[in-house]
């Protein structure tokens, strides 16, 4: 499971004297405890939702930050929690993926009706996207 992973990462950056990765993952792993303390059943979903939340917290912070050392730190914490996420398809492997319900994409009325339409095919595929890069990617087969 994710959280194992999150504690054995937090033990090695202990052993290897790297504060910011153990102080993230301290801080998403406290966050995972919340949400059990709170009654929720965490699953692998559910480290990965708080692990996004994080990363866009920090992406947010990022962008009100004047450049300097926090805005470095801040995305170094954001690579850090970044390679606990599974990795998600590129813009050509979701056009590619998207084969199958081509058609169904062009023929749909608007670009959000598409996107609609190519989200439940990948979905059902258990595909990993982000959804800007399937945006994209409707984009590309509807050009």
């Amino acid at each position: 499971m994710l959280v194992d992973d999150i504690k054995r990462r937090i033990t090695a950056a202990m052993k290897a004297g790297n504060t910011v990765e153990k102080d993230i993952l301290r801080l998403a792993y406290g966050e995972v405890q919340t949400a059990e303390a709170r009654g929720a059943a965490v699953t692998d979903e559910g480290v990965t939702a708080i692990v996004r939340k994080l990363i866009k917290s920090n992406e947010e912070t990022i962008a009100a930050t004047p450049e300097g050392d926090a805005k470095r730190l801040l995305a170094e914490e954001n690579a850090v929690l970044a390679s606990l996420l599974p990795k998600s398809m590129s813009v050509s492997d979701i056009v590619a993926a998207l084969a199958p319900v081509r058609d169904a994409i062009k023929a749909a009325g608007n670009d959000g009706q598409a996107t609609g339409a190519a989200m439940k095919h990948l979905k059902a595929s258990g595909a990993v996207v982000n959804g800007k890069d399937v945006t994209e990617a409707v984009k590309q087969i509807r050009a």
